[in-house]
């Protein structure tokens, strides 16, 4: 009746609407996180119980999340780390950005793991509970980061013993986790710029795609990419086997590989020509 009144603890709710003589709608006035007991008082006061307890609960935070990059194409795992998180529910429940998470697991009430969804740019990953949503901070940021791109290599061919200093060019190589020729880790790799990398090749065959790996995923192949692996040449005979000492021989060297020759050395000393007829 008039000048009845609906208490959350010691406060007044925001307003309250009374329905019928069985029921009330109220709203819940600011608290502090904790139960308090819901009491109608109309003449008298309601006695408190269990059946009349309502709970505030703290409005969650975000203090760190890992990684803190991915692929634009999403499907990252990030553990988020924070407080409050316990009552997190509902598809909405993690978000990065304005997209929920693809999906989410609360392993605790301080950390939750996640799977990114596709995105563009640097977006803040925030919490969604009952006691609220998280507030934005530089801690929760998580960056979708483009995938690498190869479009040329410099030299494109090497040994097959590996060791050949290869310089790739191409795009996004920022925080470049991995080189490889084929599925062989490069022996070695420095990333000069966010458009080129110097690597040194594995040992190999044949022809492969080097490719290069950041958080934004792995490049695609094309034959901009591709290393072949030269065998070494052998020598299986030589005709004639003598001469004078003075030079000028005319030597037919029979063998393999021999595309490419780039020398052609009597000990250590280069011959005085050489003409390549065939690989053999």
């Amino acid at each position: 009746t008039t000048g009845a009144s609906s208490k959350f603890g010691a406060t007044n709710a925001t307003s309250y609407t009374v329905n019928s003589n069985t029921q009330i709608t109220a709203t819940a006035p600011a608290g502090s996180a904790g139960t308090v007991d819901v009491t109608v008082t109309n003449g008298s006061t309601s006695p408190t119980s269990a059946a009349d307890q309502f709970t505030y609960v703290a409005a969650p935070t975000v203090t760190s999340i890992a990684p803190t990059s991915g692929p634009a194409g999403g499907g990252t795992s990030v553990i988020i780390t924070g407080t409050n998180f316990s009552t997190t529910t509902g598809a909405a429940g993690v978000k990065f950005g304005a997209t929920n998470a693809a999906s989410y697991t609360v392993n605790s009430n301080t950390q939750i793991t996640a799977t990114s969804p596709a995105g563009t740019g640097t977006v803040d990953v925030t919490v969604t509970t009952v006691g609220g949503t998280s507030a934005t901070t530089a801690s929760d940021q998580f960056t979708y980061a483009a995938a690498p791109t190869v479009t040329s290599i410099s030299p494109t061919s090497g040994p097959g013993g590996g060791g050949t200093t290869v310089t790739i060019t191409g795009t996004n190589f920022t925080g470049a986790t991995a080189v490889t020729f084929g599925g062989t880790a490069a022996a070695g790799f420095t990333v000069n710029s966010a458009t080129q990398i110097t690597a040194t090749s594995p040992a190999g065959t044949s022809t492969v795609d080097i490719r290069v790996t950041t958080p934004g995923g792995t490049s695609a192949t094309s034959a901009a990419d591709q290393f072949t692996y030269i065998a070494a040449p052998t020598v299986t005979s030589i005709s004639p086997t003598t001469g004078p000492a003075a030079g000028g021989t005319s030597v037919t060297i029979t063998g393999t590989n021999f595309t490419g020759v780039t020398a052609v050395t009597f000990g250590g000393t280069a011959a005085a020509g050489f003409t390549f007829n065939s690989a053999t």
